[in-house]
């Protein structure tokens, strides 16, 4: 069976192209819809259809360009309720493509429309399932999103449904059967999802937690609600636009590829009240940054740090980038909804240092600077990782402030003392720092290797949680 994963590291995100004798399927598109396009092109296929297994929240779907520019019909499944021109398909319908099937199975759970689509090849036989978020690499979807949209949808019902979707729907499937999910370790759709892209059924009912044959619908919903993190403040604003509609890709470019001086950049801001977002590498950012801009680099989990951090996909929003990255940051704002990006600096941070402006700066240093002056009772330090990784280990005495919830504990860093702040690598830690930098701190410095290079030093480490500091 001709079916290829397109998948996308930044943003976990597994889209699936199925062709067969000049006709091909796409399955949960992300917003720019031209590399589907190309593939079909490249077999001289027609794209018949645009299945969608829900209404995503972490990206924003491709399903309504996809339609504009090749007539292709969306499909959703069963109670989908789309604000827009789609086929809403019965639990069990067969669709054709080409001399393949496709049949969609009603699985609700994670939301209320999820749908499992049942590849069959030409020869009758069933070959694979996309199933979207409902069943992943080692993992399931988590049943407390939709809430968020359709309020008297608590996480336990959805996770009963779930349990019954995945007994009653998936797991009497064929072991043999090529699982193909929506997305892999990375996504906050799920809490311990594989690295792994695809399994087999038979071996994902072996090893997957949630599909134990002998759990009880009880023992399903606690394993599944326990140790679930708040999902970032983004997606019910990702899902409404799924629901609702949105404009198209190309609009959005047209509106934020707009070359603005050091003089225009300044007054649209001023203006418009547009956050500044300096896309460039930690390193350079901290060489010299816009006042009151944030840093959040393309080169890492862009889109995803963008919507933990920044409250309002309506938000306007200037860039600065690279040059040559322009169009590439503003697709990846789009793919998480952010469609308001108002223009960029042409020229990139040298052309507003060159023409005078004011800039700022923060202080780095090494794992080795910190290894020498560190002194376990005196040296400040603020571990901005996730609670788990800050568990598995970290340095003594570290206090742990997760960088998505910063915002909530500003009042934890001192104004009067000097710290220091160091993440994983780098990366998360100059976000913390632009935001401390926006908000009046000064006395700081930022690890540069971050905990990767603390741990090859001897700076004193504990891989046991120290209650005290914690947050």
């Amino acid at each position: 069976m001709k079916i290829e994963q397109i998948y996308t590291g930044c943003l976990a995100h597994a889209a699936y192209y199925l062709e067969s004798n000049g006709e091909a399927a796409i399955f949960d598109p992300l917003r720019e819809v031209q590399p589907y396009i190309d593939r079909a092109a490249k077999d001289n296929a027609k794209i018949k259809y645009v299945f969608e297994t829900h209404f995503h929240a972490d990206f924003v779907s491709g399903h309504l360009d996809l339609k504009k520019k090749t007539g292709a019909q969306i499909v959703f499944g069963p109670t989908a309720k789309p604000g827009y021109e789609a086929y809403i398909a019965k639990d069990n319908e067969v669709f054709e493509v080409g001399d393949y099937k496709v049949k969609a199975i009603h699985t609700p759970g994670h939301t209320m429309e999820s749908t499992t689509y049942l590849l069959i090849d030409e020869k009758g036989k069933e070959h694979g399932i996309i199933t979207g978020d409902t069943l992943f690499i080692g993992d399931v979807g988590r049943p407390d999103l939709a809430q968020h949209v359709v309020e008297d949808l608590t996480e336990e019902k959805l996770a009963g449904h779930l349990y019954d979707s995945l007994r009653n729907r998936i797991m009497p499937l064929n072991d043999d059967l090529i699982v193909y999910p929506n997305h892999g370790a990375g996504s906050a759709c799920g809490k311990m999802m594989s690295k792994e892209t695809t399994d087999t059924l038979g071996h994902q009912k072996a090893v997957n937690y949630a599909l134990r044959a002998d759990m009880t619908r009880e023992e399903f919903i606690e394993e599944l609600l326990t140790g679930l993190t708040t999902p970032p403040g983004y997606f019910p604003q990702n899902v409404l636009m799924n629901i609702k509609g949105y404009e198209s890709l190309d609009t959005v470019l047209e509106r934020g590829e707009k070359p603005l001086n050091a003089e225009s950049f300044e007054a649209v801001a001023n203006d418009s009240g547009a956050l500044v977002l300096d896309t460039r590498d930690a390193s350079d950012f901290a060489k010299g940054f816009i006042p009151n801009s944030v840093n959040i680099g393309l080169e890492g989990s862009f889109a995803q740090w963008v919507g933990e951090m920044i409250p309002d996909v309506k938000q306007n929003i200037l860039l600065v980038t690279y040059a040559g990255k322009e169009e590439e940051a503003i697709t990846r704002l789009s793919r998480v909804g952010y469609d308001n990006t108002l223009g960029y600096l042409e020229g990139g941070f040298e052309q507003w240092k060159d023409s005078g402006k004011d800039y700022e700066t923060i202080q780095r240093i090494s794992a080795e600077q910190l290894e020498a002056d560190f002194d376990q009772e005196n040296s400040l330090l603020f571990d901005v990782r996730k609670k788990s990784e800050y568990d598995s280990e970290h340095v003594l005495g570290a206090v742990n402030v997760p960088l998505n919830e910063i915002n909530q504990h500003l009042s934890t860093f001192p104004k009067d003392k000097e710290f220091i702040i160091y993440c994983g690598s780098g990366y998360r830690s100059m976000i913390a720092s632009a935001i401390l930098k926006q908000r009046g701190w000064q006395n700081f410095a930022d690890v540069t290797e971050g905990f990767k290079g603390i741990s090859e030093t001897k700076v004193p480490r504990s891989e046991y949680v120290c209650p005290t500091t914690m947050l």
